[in-house]
């Protein structure tokens, strides 16, 4: 979730960047970093680990310059440190870059050879040094080059244009260079890019968000076009250097609501915020051509994990939910026992550790107060640990062996949304990642699924275009008392998180349960005017909760089912569908899960509740 900020204008450029920075920090960073072109005609580049408050403390009082770029980094390829950080130079020009390269590797070997030298493990560092190559014909001994003392081959707009056409992949790109001092390109491909035009000066940033306080008067960049921004003017083209006229629009949104880019509630901005995160977090980690997993950040050596005898994961509410999950999965794909434990309890519980068995902590926050304590304990018997956590440099992650970020970004609703899928998708890659090590899954089943993975975020925008057909279901039935969620295997503990969705934002008593066990209970309390929800999509328990669904039926309670988008026989035994495009049979839950949270966030709607923040909860539970 990086976000760059770009300003052109009459004013000294280095405040509004940080300002504009700041106004980003939402979107999640580990690192951030600012490039002015000074009144010198010099490049002045400033960046560092840590907030933007880190960031200040490097520069120096007077900063001059009124053209400049920023950017707020969540580290992808190379770890969180200075060199990694944005902006990234090569020679006399400066580049910031939200997205991903794919074919960064094959570049980078070229420019190598050519003499480029390269100082970040970066896929965007790629991208300055093939502009420099673009720009200039002697491409030798960039890092220390006097670009002055250099033939330019043709104006910055046409080195853009070539080394965008030799990308693949994702990208928002900013650019600078001092031998053109009054230019600045920009340029888009899946990565959100915004421009703002003020009264004789630009701006371009990820969102409206880093410069509304300065203008409403915004023009979208689209995929595939490039911005050329003079003075205080921007002229836009297609990468073939067609002009594209654009259209200006004035927003109309306060401050606060600038934050939620324009949704209602944070919690529907996240929802809807799941089609990227999902991609975050699974982006430059898998390969589906080879069906490998590659989680370097892990401290485990192969032979360490084929000798695991056991996984004890450890979590507290949503979390919990998704290391249920984590449970069906280690078993499936990897062949290992695994037990789900309740933070707060375990320490309690008397627990049987020893040196074979390793703890995965999952903890949005990464300080809550039970899970720190539990893994602290299990610490004590000689386990090693990971945790799976959304927050860099929070407690856990001072406390573990291993992290894995999930990186979904900041989420400020209090009911999780983005951060449990992001924490499906990471346990989903680890379990994966252990079975190929321990021989458990084959390649060609290994390559099958992260195919199906890559799918993800583009399945769940499916859903997100659709969702007026399940806020029209929230609204039939937005008056119930009692709901009940049911789901088997894989969709058990989607069962539970819909159910506490519903709790926490709307009020309703929800229960989650195993279908299996309606029989042994819950069905003395299914009346007419009680919707069961019921996971339906197909696997190996299809026929199961269809047995399920007719023993509620039985009892006249109403039935809606989350099912498959070409299943046609669930129809005849329920009252609702809510449809799901067909997915692999692992990888259903993920989108079964964002049909439940958008059905608990119009139930609450409906309701009139409190949905951003509900009543007597707080986002993370810092004490025991």
């Amino acid at each position: 979730m990086c976000g760059i900020i770009g300003y052109v204008g009459k004013k000294t450029a280095a405040p509004i960047l940080i300002d504009s920075l700041k106004k980003l920090e939402y979107r999640g960073y580990d690192s951030a970093g600012i490039c002015v072109l000074n009144d010198s005609l010099q490049l002045q580049t400033y960046k560092t680990t840590g907030k933007i408050a880190d960031l200040e403390l490097v520069l120096p009082r007077n900063v001059g310059g009124t053209i400049g770029i920023g950017h707020t980094r969540w580290a992808t390829h190379g770890q969180p440190n200075t060199e990694n950080s944005h902006p990234h130079l090569s020679g006399d020009i400066a580049v910031v870059h939200n997205g991903i390269i794919e074919n960064y590797l094959e570049i980078k070997e070229k420019l190598i050879e050519c003499g480029y030298v390269f100082k970040s493990e970066t896929d965007t560092e790629v991208i300055a040094h093939l502009l420099h190559s673009h720009l200039y014909s002697n491409n030798s001994g960039v890092n220390s080059c006097n670009s002055g003392s250099q033939s330019k081959k043709c104006d910055l707009m046409t080195a853009v244009q070539g080394t965008l056409r030799a990308l693949e992949g994702s990208y928002a790109i900013a650019v600078l260079c001092s031998s053109e001092p009054d230019v600045m390109i920009i340029a888009r491909k899946d990565s959100p890019l915004v421009v703002g035009i003020g009264n004789g000066e630009i701006f371009a940033a990820s969102d409206v968000t880093a410069f509304l306080k300065n203008t409403t008067n915004v023009v979208y960049v689209d995929d595939n076009e490039i911005g050329l921004i003079r003075g205080g003017n921007v002229e836009f083209f297609d990468t073939d250097g067609n002009k594209v006229i654009k259209e200006t629009t004035t927003i109309e949104w306060d401050i606060e609501a600038a934050e939620k880019a324009g949704y209602e509630h944070f919690m529907l901005k996240e929802i809807h915020e799941q089609a990227s995160s999902v991609y975050d977090t699974f982006a430059g980690k898998i390969s589906e051509l080879d069906g490998t997993v590659n989680l370097d950040e892990l401290n485990l050596s192969d032979e360490q994990i084929r000798h695991l005898t056991r996984i004890e994961i450890i979590a507290c509410g949503t979390s919990w939910n998704a290391g249920l999950l984590g449970k069906y999965l280690f078993a499936q794909l990897a062949d290992i026992h695994t037990d789900v434990d309740t933070g707060s309890e375990f320490r309690y519980g008397y627990p049987v550790m020893c040196g074979e068995v390793l703890t995965i902590a999952i903890t949005q926050s990464g300080e809550t107060a039970d899970t720190l304590a539990a893994v602290r304990s299990a610490k004590s018997y000689g386990c090693r640990a990971i945790a799976i956590t959304n927050v860099v440099g929070s407690t856990i992650t001072r406390e573990i062996d291993s992290v894995l970020y999930t990186r979904a970004g900041p989420e400020i609703g209090v009911a999780a949304t983005k951060s449990f899928t992001a924490q499906l998708i990471t346990l989903y890659m680890l379990a994966l990642h252990f079975g190929r090590v321990r021989g458990k899954i084959s390649a060609e089943d290994s390559k099958n699924l992260l195919v199906a993975l890559k799918n993800i975020p583009a399945d769940i925008q499916k859903i997100l275009n659709k969702k007026s057909i399940i806020q029209k279901c929230a609204r039939q039935f937005a008056n119930s008392s009692d709901y009940f969620f049911i789901g088997r295997h894989l969709n058990y503990p989607i069962a539970l998180e819909g159910a506490l969705k519903l709790k926490e934002i709307s009020y309703i008593h929800a229960e989650g349960y195993a279908a299996g066990e309606l029989k042994h209970g819950p069905l003395a309390l299914l009346i007419n005017k009680t919707p069961v929800v019921a996971i339906a999509t197909k696997g190996h328990t299809y026929d199961k909760i269809l047995s399920n669904i007719k023993e509620v039926k039985a009892r006249d309670a109403v039935v809606i089912a989350v099912a498959d988008e070409d299943d046609t026989e669930i129809e005849k035994y329920v009252d609702v569908v809510l449809r799901v495009p067909r997915s692999h049979v692992l990888l259903s839950p993920i989108l079964s899960s964002v049909v439940l949270q958008l059905l608990a966030y119009y139930t609450a709607l409906e309701r009139g509740c409190s949905i951003d923040k509900p009543r007597n909860l707080a986002k993370s539970v810092t004490v025991e």
